[in-house]
């Protein structure tokens, strides 16, 4: 088994979509977050938004980890702040998904550029921004050279959100056609490496049927998923530090392992770094806490032998 961490970093300014303005005083605990990483010797992918690509101070932080071969850059795509502007900024129009096919492509097209220019890389990791990904995006990261996307997030239905539903996508990475996201493809363009969601229970596709029957309408009312989740029957947890505890995260990991998983891939957000950014981390001791999970999680993974590798090492050993 390797592990992969995937981290979207971005602007400061949560849910505020704004075009510009942003701030970034995340970046600045990137060093902190990135000693942690070495004392384990995880390697993380950092996968940059425009707002963090075009600004210098968060550039420099940045390259100094990725010429220390400590890193890999690869995309984000935040549509509501990434030029060019020429959709209306509302709910819909956030997920990249639902812009037009010619300008998805030229915002992705746009940051993949600053990248380029302002890290001296070609970056072939891709992730679109709030999980907005369907085959057109695939389509067009494919025309600018990318490997590998990490847009899907396993067992997780958008639609709600005007996004897509992933909700019968299972962990394990996959080779695929961008004219065919979801379908394994053995000669396909691209590879796909979901975000790690899974089940505490043996059976990720017995759990995630019921999971999915219970929250539809004829269910929803009695709160069933929640009072499953309680008895310790059907437990949804998240490879993220964000809304997962190390202990929940570790047993994920073993359950994955006896489903004979090779990669995981944990996610989270840069904003959520600093104290006050995003609802994961109100507090300076949520902030200490979320760094002890990771340090607890890491030490697992080390004295289990789990090797940390980059996103884009994948395509050389699925």
């Amino acid at each position: 088994m390797k592990l992969i961490i995937t981290i979207d970093t971005e602007e400061d300014n949560w849910a505020s979509y704004n075009p510009t303005g942003d701030t970034l005083e995340n970046i600045k605990q990137i060093p902190l977050l990135q000693q942690l990483f070495n004392d384990f010797k995880v390697t993380p992918t950092y996968l940059v938004t425009y707002s963090v690509a075009a600004d210098k101070e968060a550039v420099s932080i940045l390259r100094n980890i990725l010429e220390g071969g400590q890193c890999e850059i690869g995309t984000h795509c935040h549509p509501w702040n990434t030029p060019p502007f020429e959709e209306e900024n509302n709910p819909k129009n956030r997920m990249l998904c639902n812009l037009p096919v010619d300008l998805q492509y030229r915002k992705i097209k746009f940051l993949h550029d600053t990248i380029q220019r302002n890290f001296d890389i070609r970056p072939i990791s891709f992730r679109s921004g709030r999980w907005g990904y369907n085959q057109d995006v695939a389509k067009s990261i494919y025309k600018l050279g990318y490997k590998i996307d990490t847009s899907i997030i396993s067992y997780m239905d958008w639609t709600s959100f005007h996004g897509p539903d992933f909700s019968n996508i299972s962990p394990p990475p996959f080779r695929f056609s961008y004219d065919n996201i979801f379908k394994e493809t053995t000669n396909g363009h691209l590879i796909e490496v979901p975000a790690t969601v899974g089940f505490l229970q043996s059976s990720f596709t017995t759990s995630n049927y019921i999971f999915n029957l219970l929250r539809q309408k004829p269910f929803k009312p009695f709160k069933l998923i929640g009072l499953l989740y309680r008895l310790h029957m059907i437990n949804k947890v998240w490879l993220s530090p964000e809304v997962s505890n190390a202990s929940n995260m570790i047993e994920l990991v073993q359950r994955l392992k006896e489903n004979n998983l090779h990669f995981i891939n944990m996610f989270f957000h840069s904003s959520s770094l600093k104290a006050g950014l995003t609802p994961f981390v109100k507090t300076k001791d949520d902030e200490k806490r979320f760094f002890q999970c990771l340090r607890e999680f890491f030490a697992y993974m080390r004295d289990a032998g789990i090797e940390s590798i980059k996103l884009k090492d994948v395509a050389e050993l699925i």
